[in-house]
């Protein structure tokens, strides 16, 4: 596994989402490099344990014994996977606009699923039309938009995703129930999601059910944003994630 390994300070895995490429959250690391250490990957064919073993040996790999979990979407569900395996190497917990335990899958997106070679391009040709309204509200200048739309294209263009995978994951997210991981967890956690009318991929009422599953867990709304909070405001996203993990640092002291 290709490890990213940027900046300074405490150490934060960033877990990316449904897409598995690590490229795709590039203005995340970023902005979390400025004042973390960030270990990043794309994500293989796995289950949510196999990737939860991937993220131990990255940590063993880099000589990090303890750090920040980040998991962005689907890789939400995949760093709860880790923080109930490995609770001693989880300092705290961040799931950002991650889906629900077991979310049903819209009627369309489960017929993808049955033949992804086929039904793929469409979901990707779908996807800016889907997201545009988030993204006009998280970036109000026009000039700026389009910047951000250039570097999307040179990012899908560069880092192709793989249909069949991104099949498998989805599956995951329709059938894994991590209810039960959810109170093994004792890191603090926080829950970031977008504006509920922005969010057109995975509902916040669904995100907003970890406050009730995980003990403790605390929320907060990235404001002008949807589901693509982390990469269309990363500075603002990586200033909530410093502030949570330094309040907790502090009360732990």
């Amino acid at each position: 596994m290709d490890v990213i390994d940027r900046g300074n300070g405490p150490a934060l895995v960033l877990i990316p989402g449904l897409q598995g490429r690590w490229e795709y959250l590039r203005p995340t690391v970023d902005a979390l490099a400025q004042s973390f250490r960030v270990l990043t990957f794309s994500l293989a064919s796995d289950d949510l344990d196999g990737y939860a073993r991937r993220i131990a040996a990255l940590m063993s790999g880099a000589d990090v014994e303890r750090a920040v979990i980040c998991g962005v979407s689907f890789g939400g569900l995949i760093a709860i996977r880790f923080a109930a395996l490995y609770p001693t190497r989880c300092d705290a917990l961040i799931l950002a606009s991650t889906p629900k335990p077991r979310l049903r899958l819209r009627q369309r997106h489960q017929i993808y699923l049955r033949a992804p070679w086929l039904f793929g391009p469409i979901f990707l040709a779908e996807t800016p039309f889907r997201l545009s309204p988030e993204v006009c509200a998280a970036i109000p200048d026009a000039k700026a938009r389009r910047r951000f739309s250039l570097r999307s294209l040179r990012t899908a263009l560069a880092a192709p995703v793989s249909l069949t995978h991104m099949a498998a994951r989805a599956r995951m997210i329709a059938t894994e129930d991590v209810t039960p991981d959810c109170a093994r967890i004792t890191a603090p956690t926080l829950v970031v999601t977008g504006e509920r009318h922005l969010d057109h991929v995975v509902p916040v009422e669904g995100s907003s059910e970890y406050l009730r599953l995980i003990a403790n867990a605390r929320s907060v709304v990235l404001e002008r944003t949807g589901h693509l909070g982390s990469i269309t405001r990363p500075d603002a996203f990586a200033a909530i994630v410093q502030a949570f993990t330094e309040g907790h640092r502090h009360a732990a002291a």
